[in-house]
């Protein structure tokens, strides 16, 4: 029997720094700062932590009982902590690791490796197959050579050539893009001061060089299109287009599907480009750390404390928060880290909006196409293609992300049309990550909790259909079926589970429409047209209002680049008044 009432947090263990920084603050809150923070997402925390280091005294107000947004830990089922939204960590900008002395604040990484585990369903195979990718590129070649030896020859080129288009993409993630509305009307100070963003842009032009069409290309293409001209062999091309949809609602024939996964391997941790890991204690313990930097220097950070609105004087200046409770908190600068929906169509005045802002940003794309469901188990999933050790220990395929229903990229398009269509798609695409491989904190000995990010599920379903538990558990039924598929006997072991559809995800974690990144990742959403074109510098109107969340550039993932961008321009426009 699966556990009843898992839609219910029961909380992360209340030992963390930030917790006691919170009970230290909260019977103290000020009627003003100079800053304020509406939403402690890991972003959020960010700019906080930054403008407190800096001098600019700030208060962090979250609605939820716990910090962290989409990057918490949650104690859904007793004994096993989950991080309930977010999974993994790459992204997060190295500045920020350094800067913040995250370390020092007890966050603790295991790095993954090998990184990437396919197995396969095949009928009539001799000996059943899988594609196990980690750091050892020789040992990758042999894994691919198993279904192509073109392709084992190509992976070493692919991989550099990609890795050049990320060194050369990298700079721009930690600067405000290009300003197009000064370059146009500003003065003539304010233009040279635009031009100047120019230079990520020029430097990466340079990088990248003679081979610029076919950059360009990557950007642009459906993720196939570009595949299909460095490989033959359609597990290898499944497993690399995995990471152009995931999150988006796009097919691998998606035009612009390739930025995604682009987007994907731009990360790296302790010093290693591309690496991905597990945060020990889960998401939330990054949340925690990030919060212990901003407390130390004096940040407050609260709690069940949500934001009603966004104060504007009769000048047409920001000069505070009213919360929800009634209380009013006066300060210069507001910076809100949720999502571009909730700030301007939410919390800010409408008559301080720019004529038709309001409208362009509720057609902004936030189509998402996500279900995560968390799982705890009693023992580890037992894979026909790699059987368990006797043991029980995990083996070296447990500690990747586990691709399932990837053996080709028709799957993943049929999957695609199936949500296009408002239904659950018959053959999810499955990532499945089992954090407690590597963290034995998570989870009680012997049992493991596992992460199930699944597509392509519809925020509406056909046929006049709601998400409500019925169809939740329906749905996560399916799923576990294909998971058995490939790992007989996973169903008997599962203890509980926490099923979080799209509208699930928008309701607990502020996302609209569920999207994980705030809004698509998609050109027309990126860079200067982040949020929106003309308004893509994290200052929003009304004056003194910032965007610092994933509704920012550069975008989604627990990057934490928004918010440290945005709280170095607040103050830099402080410290000019």
């Amino acid at each position: 029997m699966y556990a009843k009432g898992l839609s219910r947090a029961l909380g992360a263990s209340p030992c963390h720094a930030w917790r006691r920084a919170h009970l230290d603050t909260r019977g103290h809150l000020k009627p003003e700062y100079d800053a304020v923070v509406i939403g402690a997402g890991h972003n959020g925390l960010v700019a906080a932590a930054y403008l407190q280091r800096l001098g600019v005294n700030t208060a962090v107000f979250e609605r939820r009982h716990v910090i962290g947004g989409a990057a918490v830990t949650e104690e859904i089922i007793p004994g096993f902590k989950f991080s309930r939204a977010s999974y993994l960590l790459s992204l997060l900008r190295p500045q920020i690791y350094k800067d913040l002395e995250l370390k020092k604040h007890g966050l603790r990484l295991h790095l993954r490796n090998p990184y990437s585990f396919t197995p396969m369903l095949e009928e009539g195979s001799k000996a059943p197959r899988s594609l196990l990718l980690g750091t050892d590129m020789v040992e990758n070649q042999k894994q691919i050579a198993q279904f192509s030896q073109k392709d084992a020859q190509a992976f070493p080129k692919y991989e550099a050539f990609m890795n050049r288009l990320a060194l050369a993409i990298d700079p721009l993630l930690d600067a405000a893009p290009l300003d197009v509305e000064a370059l146009r009307r500003g003065s003539l100070l304010q233009r040279f001061k635009s031009l100047s963003t120019l230079t990520p842009l020029l430097r990466a032009g340079h990088i990248l060089g003679a081979q610029l069409p076919q950059y360009y290309q990557v950007l642009t293409a459906p993720i196939t299109k570009v595949l299909d001209q460095w490989f033959e062999s359609e597990p290898l091309k499944a497993t690399l287009a995995t990471d152009a949809v995931i999150g988006a609602m796009m097919s691998p024939h998606t035009p612009g599907s390739g930025y995604v996964l682009l987007h994907h391997v731009m990360g790296g941790l302790e010093g290693l480009p591309g690496a991905w890991g597990y945060v020990e204690g889960g998401m939330g313990a990054l949340s925690d750390a990030i919060a212990s930097s901003a407390t130390e220097h004096g940040a407050s950070i609260f709690t069940e404390k949500p934001v009603s609105k966004v104060q504007v004087s009769s000048g047409g200046h920001v000069q505070g928060v009213v919360l929800q409770d009634g209380t009013e908190v006066r300060s210069r600068v507001v910076l809100s880290s949720a999502s571009p929906q909730i700030t301007f169509l939410k919390l800010t005045p409408q008559e301080w909006l720019p004529e038709g802002f309001a409208e362009k940003i509720s057609q902004m794309d936030t189509q998402s196409p996500v279900t995560k469901i968390n799982v705890a188990v009693d023992r580890l999933p037992d894979f026909r293609v790699a059987p368990n050790a006797s043991s029980g220990q995990p083996l070296p395929h447990h500690q990747c992300s586990i691709h399932l229903n990837c053996e080709d990229t028709l799957l993943l398009h049929q999957a695609f049309e199936d949500a296009m269509s408002s239904l659950p798609s018959r053959k999810p695409m499955i990532e499945l990550c089992i954090p407690s491989s590597l963290d034995p904190t998570l989870a009680p000995p012997g049992c493991h909790v596992i992460s199930l990010f699944t597509q392509y599920t519809p925020y509406m379903l056909a046929g006049g259909k709601v998400w409500d538990e019925q169809e939740r558990n329906a749905y996560a039924d399916k799923v576990f079926d294909c998971i058995e598929a490939y790992a007989p006997g996973f169903k008997g072991s599962v203890v509980g589970r926490d099923i979080l559809t799209p509208p699930d995800l928008e309701r607990i974690f502020g996302l609209p429409g569920g999207n994980i990144f705030h809004s698509a990742m998609t050109l027309s959403q990126l860079y200067f047209a982040r949020p929106l074109p003309l308004h893509s510098s994290y200052r929003c109107p009304p004056q003194g209002l910032y965007l610092c969340g994933s509704g920012a550039h550069p975008g989604g993932g627990v990057m934490g680049a928004a918010g440290r961008n945005a709280a170095y321009m607040v103050l830099r426009d402080l410290k000019s008044q």
